[in-house]
């Protein structure tokens, strides 16, 4: 598999969330007394997914959870590897208690490519968007939700599919639908999240979440502590395994 292949699963896999409509409130909903997104059991975690696609690797990603006052911050390093080198992608996003987003940074360094950077802040419904490419003039985008509050799922970066399993209402189950950004591809949308089942795995219990758009679903394996151990795309032949 080349580059440019491997690059294209990638955006296959994670660059799909366009279906449904629905929202978890924010801080701010909660002060126009609205019912806040269940936060609670919030524990920090680090380390490494790997990345496989047809059962070949296609990419490693190294990533933190962790508590800053009353926020959380996500931070994600991937690698792909490229033809004659390896592209990198990094990403910190910040969240409140309830996993509503507050901004995302995020670099990506094509390996032969112009280097690109962007800065989302968030804000009552807006999503603003500061992007600079090298060797090009920085431009700016809003995006408008009908809600304060979205998810967060950046091409790559599968530690923030964390983030959405802890947003999940894991007393509610059911089907879920969430409005998102995915700043890399500029694209709003919205997923349906599904609990369908408990599974023994090696001798854990593990929870099924279905992600699903209007083109795919993603498959989330997700612990009691609800750490997303394995993401699965069976479409694509495609699975990302926590080490």
């Amino acid at each position: 598999m080349n580059s440019a292949d491997q690059r294209n699963v990638f955006v296959l896999l994670f660059c799909v969330f366009l279906g449904a409509a629905g929202a978890v409130p924010n801080a701010a909903a909660q002060k126009r007394g609205e019912k806040a997104a269940p936060a609670g059991g919030w524990t920090e975690d680090k380390g490494r997914y790997r990345v496989v696609v047809d059962g070949q690797p296609a990419g490693i990603e190294d990533f933190q959870i962790s508590r800053a006052g009353n926020e959380w911050v996500a931070r994600g390093t991937v690698e792909i590897p490229a033809a004659g080198g390896t592209s990198k992608l990094t990403g910190k996003l910040r969240v409140s208690a309830t996993g509503a987003p507050i901004s995302y940074d995020y670099d990506w360094a094509p390996h032969g490519g112009k280097k690109i950077s962007a800065t989302v802040t968030f804000e009552e419904g807006l999503a603003r968007m500061d992007t600079q490419m090298e060797g090009a003039q920085p431009f700016s985008q809003d995006f408008k939700f009908d809600t304060p509050v979205i998810a967060l799922l950046d091409n790559n970066l599968y530690h923030q599919y964390t983030i959405l399993a802890r947003i999940y209402d894991w007393e509610k189950k059911g089907a879920q639908t969430f409005p998102v950004l995915i700043p890399q591809d500029q694209t709003p949308g919205t997923i349906t999240v599904e609990w369908v089942s408990a599974h023994a795995v090696e001798g854990q219990k593990l929870d099924l979440l279905r992600v699903r758009s209007a083109d795919l679903e993603i498959e989330l394996y997700v612990d009691s502590s609800r750490r997303v151990l394995r993401i699965a795309v069976p479409a694509s032949k495609a699975e990302v395994v926590r080490e």
